[in-house]
């Protein structure tokens, strides 16, 4: 991968550090930023923190308030480990359906079979800029009264219908890590169109204060019932810091003019490798539409060991860098962290089985040169 950091962005950080006394914690720059991204994503409400995970873990713990005696949350195989992580963590049981090849996501039939009088919410990744959406799952979750939460953290820009992923769930999760599609450092979003869950976000990324809250309503409502507590540090949650700074926002609201044409850059890229890629190989027919793309996956068609360490061997000689598995170690339920958790059947999970031990991906990003792309797809269609 490579950093999306560029010049401009951290010359409008110099810029602001050169003014007497800036603020740097979480104040005016971070407001802006969230109301440009709720305008840019298409949803009423964002609350800035300090990473992916981090937002992860408010709306699991959102979810926690909400469903106090626990519950089901169906949740991929494909993913990174803070989805699993932040529901275990806040009480819920985490239930893993196989995933769909062509999107790398948790698909509508497999839901549907997992859905049972305990599920109360599908925790949908929309995997490496891939579309993880269809009319028929939105259907399904709204007929059965499911929430839907998405996580975005590696899809910016994705879309459905023409609408962008993350803003059809109740919230949705988006990451600014390195080499994502856009990179305040580190930094994260959480996003809803739900004024009460808004509120509740506020609080919960700031140790759970009501000062936190920008609703006079609901500040004087806790102020009123705990008269003897300073009005200032009333904390309504046992809660988190996960707050970001001035100079992440100044990075976010920079990189954000350029992100729509930071997602077309690398659908293209990935478009002219799957046109450049041994179909014979290779599995090339991911559903491109409505991708944002973050990596150019290469997925044995069948199962071949040879192949896979002839693969190995010549992106290293070629100092092509690659990841095993995909995103997140591949198949989450293989990880020790799930041990005594979650028991899994291989032959229930046929489709992330075989990403896990033959597919692997290879890093885009938007300077790569056509050049670059054509190298990387004859070298791997040569091996």
């Amino acid at each position: 991968m490579k950093n999306n950091i560029l010049r401009d962005d951290l010359d409008h950080v110099i810029d602001y550090l050169k003014k007497d006394d800036p603020i740097l914690t979480n104040g005016a720059k971070v407001r802006e930023f969230e109301e440009n991204w709720s305008k840019w994503l298409g949803v009423k409400y964002s609350v800035f923190v300090n990473s992916g995970s981090s937002a992860n873990l408010l709306s699991m713990a959102i979810l926690k308030n909400k469903f106090p005696n626990g519950g089901e949350i169906i949740v991929p195989p494909l993913t990174w480990v803070s989805d699993i992580s932040s529901v275990i963590q806040n009480g819920f049981k985490p239930v893993f359906v196989d995933i769909d090849l062509d999107s790398l996501a948790i698909g509508v039939d497999a839901i549907s079979k997992k859905i049972t009088k305990d599920t109360i919410a599908v925790f949908l990744t929309h995997c490496q800029g891939f579309n993880g959406l269809s009319d028929e799952l939105i259907s399904l979750l709204k007929d059965r009264n499911i929430i839907l939460i998405e996580d975005v953290c590696e899809s910016h820009g994705a879309q459905h219908n023409n609408k962008k992923a993350g803003s059809f769930g109740l919230m949705s999760n988006f990451s600014f890590y390195y080499a994502h599609h856009m990179s305040t450092i580190e930094g994260g979003m959480v996003c809803t169109d739900d004024e009460n869950i808004y509120q509740e976000l506020r609080m919960l990324r700031s140790h759970g204060m009501i000062r936190e809250s920008n609703n006079e309503e609901l500040k004087n409502k806790y102020i009123n019932d705990f008269p003897d507590l300073n009005p200032d540090f009333i904390f309504a949650f046992p809660s988190y810091n996960v707050r970001n700074n001035e100079i992440g926002a100044i990075l976010g609201l920079n990189q954000l003019k350029r992100l729509d044409y930071i997602v077309e850059k690398r659908t293209k890229n990935l478009i002219h490798f799957l046109n450049r890629l041994d179909k014979e190989k290779f599995f090339i027919n991911f559903k491109i539409k409505g991708s944002s793309n973050y990596a150019f996956n290469i997925i044995l068609n069948h199962p071949n060991d040879s192949l896979l360490q002839k693969l190995k061997i010549c992106m290293d000689q070629n100092e092509i860098e690659f990841r095993i598995g995909s995103a997140g170690g591949g198949n989450q339920l293989r990880q020790p962290y799930l041990k005594n958790i979650v028991e899994f059947d291989a032959d229930d999970f046929p489709n992330i089985e075989h990403v896990h031990r033959y597919g692997f991906y290879i890093g885009n990003y938007p300077t790569l040169e056509i050049e670059d792309i054509e190298f990387i797809a004859n070298k791997l269609n040569s091996c």
